[in-house]
C-alpha cells in the first residue's frame, strides 16, 4: 500500500532550492545563432519525418542502404522521444503542425501508463508527457504520469534493492545502467502526490547501482545480474559494449546524467561526488576525442577508426551543462566548456544531418547495439531528444534555477 505523508525530511529536502556554483559563463554568440537556426532546420526535418511515418507507428531510426524509416509500436523503449522532441521544437518555433503531431503521438502513447513489463517508463512517459505537462499543465497529463510511476514501481524488488530492467530467466534479476534515467519520473511522483514510496524506491535503486555497477575507476558495467532471492551479484557484464570490462560510451553517459539528477532531486552530496567521479573518468580518458564526441566504446579495439556515438555525446553534453551548476567553480568551468564543445561538434558535420536527409532526423552517426549489429552508425530518436535538450540548456544557461 502506498504510504501518504505530511511532513518528512525527505519531502522537505525536495522543496529546497539547489545550491549552484553561482558562476555565469559567457555564451558563444555564433553558437547561439546556430542553435536558433537549428530549431528552424529541426522544424523542417521533423515535418519531413511526419510525412514518412505510418499511422500508429513511432520512429526509431533510418536505414540508409534501404532508404527506409524504421519504426516501432508504442511499447518500444524509445517511443516517448519523438513526441518529446516535437514539443521542444514547437516551444521554440510555435509551429502548430508540430504541436498537432505531438498531441497525436501522445494519444497513441497514453496506454503505456499501465505497462508493467518495462523499466523504461521514465524514458517513454516522462520525456513525452512530462514535457507536455511543463508546457500545458493538464490534469490528464498528471494522472498519466502518476499511473506510469505506479507501473514502474511494480518492478522494484526490495530483496535486490533495484528496479528490474530486462525480463530474463527466473533465476536472473537483470539491471542495466540505463535504468538510472527512469528515476526522475519517481521523484516527480513523490513531489506531486506527497507519497514517499516513489522517492524511496529511486534512492534505493541508485544506492544499489552505485555499489555494484561501478569499477574502481568509476567506469560502469552495463548489466548486473542479481540473484532474485538473495540480492547477491551473480555476474557483471557489458552487453552493448565491446567487452564486459570495457567502458561502453552511452552507459557512461547514462550514469553521468542519472547521478546528476540524483543530486538535483535529493541534494545528497554522495550523488554529486559520484557524478563528479564519472565525469573525471570520461574527461580524463586518453581515448576521448578532441571534439568530445566519444567513440561508441572507450575501449573499442580500432580507435581512432572506431565509430563515434552522437547519442552518447548529446546525453553527456546535456548532463555536463546541468552538472556544472552544482560543481565547484573550477569543475564548473571544465564541465561547461566540455558541454559547449560537444554541442558545437553536434551542430555541424559530420554529426548534424543535412536538410532534407536522414528521414528528418536531426543527428546522424549514433550507435545502438554494435555487438548485435543493430542500429549501427545511424540516427536515433534519443540522440535528437537530448540534442534538443542540450541546446535549450545552453540558451538558458545563465538563467538556471
Amino acid at each position: 500500500m502506498m504510504s501518504k505523508i505530511k511532513v518528512l525530511p525527505v519531502i522537505a529536502l525536495l522543496l529546497l532550492s539547489i545550491a549552484v556554483s553561482g558562476q555565469a559563463f559567457k555564451l558563444n554568440a555564433q553558437l547561439l545563432k546556430t542553435i536558433d537556426a537549428n530549431y528552424l532546420k529541426g522544424r523542417a526535418q521533423y515535418k519531413l519525418m511526419m510525412k514518412s511515418l505510418e499511422p500508429g507507428r513511432f520512429p526509431k531510426t533510418f536505414e540508409v542502404k534501404s532508404n527506409k524509416l524504421v519504426t516501432s509500436d508504442s511499447g518500444w523503449w524509445c517511443s516517448g522521444f519523438y513526441p518529446g522532441t516535437l514539443l521542444e521544437l514547437y516551444a521554440q518555433t510555435k509551429d502548430p503542425a508540430l504541436l498537432a503531431e505531438a498531441n497525436r503521438m501522445l494519444g497513441l502513447l497514453e496506454k503505456e501508463q499501465y505497462n508493467k513489463g518495462t523499466h523504461d517508463l521514465g524514458f517513454m512517459m516522462y520525456c513525452s508527457f512530462g514535457t507536455a505537462l511543463k508546457m500545458d499543465p493538464k490534469p490528464a497529463y498528471r494522472e498519466i504520469l502518476i499511473n506510469s510511476a505506479k507501473s514502474l514501481s511494480t518492478r522494484f524488488d526490495p530483496k535486490v534493492g533495484c528496479i528490474k530492467s530486462w525480463n530474463g530467466k527466473p533465476q536472473d534479476f537483470l539491471v542495466i545502467i540505463d535504468n538510472m534515467m527512469n528515476l526522475e519520473l519517481l521523484f516527480w511522483a513523490t513531489r506531486v502526490t506527497g507519497d514517499s514510496t516513489y522517492y524511496k524506491i529511486a534512492v534505493t535503486h541508485a544506492n544499489t547501482t552505485m555499489k555494484n555497477h561501478f569499477r574502481a575507476d568509476y567506469s560502469s558495467y552495463h548489466v548486473i545480474n542479481y540473484n532474485p532471492e538473495t540480492g547477491a551479484v551473480q555476474k557483471k557484464q557489458t552487453a552493448q559494449g565491446y567487452a564486459d570490462e570495457s567502458a561502453w560510451a552511452r552507459g557512461q553517459a547514462w550514469g553521468l546524467y542519472g547521478y546528476t539528477v540524483m543530486y538535483r532531486e535529493t541534494h545528497d552530496k554522495k550523488y554529486l561526488d559520484q557524478a563528479n567521479h564519472i565525469a573525471s573518468f570520461v574527461l580524463n580518458h586518453p581515448n576521448m576525442p578532441k571534439d568530445k564526441i566519444p567513440y561508441w566504446d572507450f575501449n573499442a579495439p580500432n580507435i581512432p577508426d572506431a565509430l563515434r556515438d552522437a547519442s552518447a555525446g548529446a546525453v553527456m553534453s546535456s548532463a555536463f551543462f546541468e552538472l556544472s551548476h552544482y560543481a565547484s567553480p573550477k569543475e564548473a568551468k571544465v564541465y561547461f566548456n566540455t558541454a559547449e564543445t560537444m554541442l558545437k561538434s553536434l551542430c555541424k558535420a559530420p554529426y548534424q544531418s543535412l536538410p532534407g536527409t536522414n528521414a528528418g532526423f536531426l543527428l546522424q552517426h549514433s550507435v545502438g547495439h554494435l555487438p548485435q549489429k543493430s542500429e549501427v552508425d545511424v540516427p536515433l530518436t534519443y540522440a535528437d531528444y537530448y540534442y534538443a535538450e542540450a541546446m535549450k540548456r545552453y540558451e538558458t544557461y545563465n538563467s538556471f534555477k
